[in-house]
């Protein structure tokens, strides 16, 4: 499941930026206004971005390759760490999870939890949204290994998702309203450093 938008083009008339963004914001848009991934279609984005279908299928390769690329917007870029110190990283790391400048992303990004566990299909979109952020935090740790900062011993995948789940549950669930998000990502990387950091 790849992206076909920034494949090679024949020669030709230059594919339009402005219906890109156009179909890539009515995919958003329908999704912000309830409707499921199952039910989403190609027609009613045409519609929506105001385009043939035709224009939507010269760009991706299907619904999946298209959702692919409109939920990445909805992600934004990836933060990169700046590798000085494993803890700045992890701070960085964490504090980006769950955390969309797109409003919508607060009604979409629930709502693929039940598509996610429903469909192999959208188990694997979800999969190849955050295997690029789950590979960059793996890296953070690995270093802080090779570093001797961190334990030799650590289980990098059960850290991982030490460090996520907090973030994931304050965020998508407001799992507890009375926590501070602005520090929390200190606060749970400070606390699961207590049980990695090399002695």
């Amino acid at each position: 499941m790849t992206s076909t938008a920034d494949a090679p083009r024949p020669p030709g008339r230059p594919r339009s930026i402005r219906a890109d963004e156009a179909i890539i914001e009515a995919t958003l848009d329908l999704l912000a206004e309830g409707s499921t991934i199952e039910a989403l279609s190609i027609e009613a984005i045409a519609a929506r971005a105001g385009v043939g279908k035709a224009t939507i299928y010269r760009r991706w390769a299907g619904k999946d390759a298209l959702l692919l690329d409109a939920l990445r917007r909805l992600k934004g870029v990836l933060a990169k760490p700046a590798g000085h110190s494993v803890r700045e990283d992890l701070v960085l790391l964490v504090g980006a999870i769950g955390k969309n400048v797109d409003p919508r992303a607060a009604k979409i990004m629930p709502c693929l939890v039940p598509a996610v566990n429903r469909s192999a299909d959208q188990f694997q979109l979800y999969q190849n949204i955050i295997s690029p952020r789950r590979q960059l935090m793996r890296e953070v740790l690995r270093r802080g290994i090779d570093e001797g900062v961190l334990r030799a011993d650590i289980d990098v995948e059960v850290t991982m998702a030490l460090l996520t789940g907090p973030m994931l549950i304050q965020r998508v669930l407001q799992w507890n309203p009375d926590l501070d998000e602005q520090t929390l990502p200190e606060r749970v990387v400070d606390a699961v450093l207590e049980g990695i950091r090399a002695r």
